[in-house]
């Protein structure tokens, strides 16, 4: 399970989508995600054939991706449930306060599928770009926020810290795992509060060791005189192509015509 999530890892590639300006990678999720919540019905096949040419244009496996879908089988399932049994509507199955209406099942069907778009599109996005041109993105679409005084530098440093420390905290999780099952621990069989004692001992060396890791980051950040975004520069500062410029055209496109489907059309 620990080796199923892709969510923050980066996997290298040549191609339009890692090419791309992380601005824009970032604006067209955003997109992306906004339009899966405008569509209905018969628009989540434009919005399949979006994903679907994205994830071709980037040369990820599809393999790859979908494996990171098994993190979320447990939220999907308990959404799609919650769905099905709590939505009024015409009554197709009832035993006792239990009861399936075909409005739920029309809507679980609709939240699983949005869920399960937005985590694709989202693993797309950090599986195409660095964690560090992830968060110099961040902090130039949050530059006007400097006017009111918001620490923009410092929030994008904490959020490529956290994204860094993704993979760190599954590989140092999956060694844990090992070396407390060669111990003899099991971590699969019984019944669900065996199953969560049996974690405490996965969970206190995995709490001990981030919490070592932060204190050595922030260590080093000090030697280094670390002070803020202030008088900082970077190395490789972000500029926009004449390929960016397509892509945000496209992306305009896709969100008109995910609009008009809705507006005119009802999809």
């Amino acid at each position: 399970m620990i080796r199923d999530i892709t969510i923050g890892q980066y996997y290298p590639a040549e191609s339009v989508l890692h090419r791309l300006d992380p601005r824009v990678k970032f604006i067209g999720t955003i997109v992306y995600i906004v339009s899966l919540f405008i569509f209905d019905n018969w628009g989540y096949i434009l919005g399949s054939a979006f994903l679907i040419a994205m994830i071709l244009l980037s040369k990820v496996p599809l393999s790859f991706m979908v494996r990171g879908l098994k993190a979320i089988v447990v939220l999907l399932i308990i959404t799609m449930l919650f769905n099905v049994l709590l939505t009024p509507g015409e009554v197709l199955w009832q035993f006792g306060i239990l009861r399936v209406t075909e409005e739920g099942l029309i809507l679980a069907g609709k939240m699983g599928i949005r869920l399960i778009f937005l985590i694709l599109g989202a693993s797309l996005m950090t599986l195409t770009t660095t964690p560090t041109k992830l968060t110099d993105a961040l902090e130039k679409l949050m530059r006007p926020l400097k006017k009111i005084r918001v620490p923009v530098h410092e929030i994008a440093m904490m959020m490529s810290i956290a994204l860094r420390f993704i993979p760190i905290l599954l590989e140092e999780t999956d060694k844990i795992m090992k070396a407390q099952m060669a111990r003899g621990a099991d971590f699969e069989s019984g019944n669900l509060i065996k199953k969560v004692k049996a974690m405490v001992p996965l969970l206190v060396p995995l709490f001990v060791s981030a919490f070592r890791r932060a204190n050595d980051l922030a260590l080093a950040m000090e030697a280094r005189c670390y002070h803020g975004g202030e008088g900082r520069t970077q190395m490789k500062p972000l500029r926009y192509q004449r390929r960016d410029g397509i892509a945000y055209f496209i992306l305009g496109l896709y969100l008109a015509a995910a609009i008009l489907l809705r507006v005119l059309l009802g999809w």
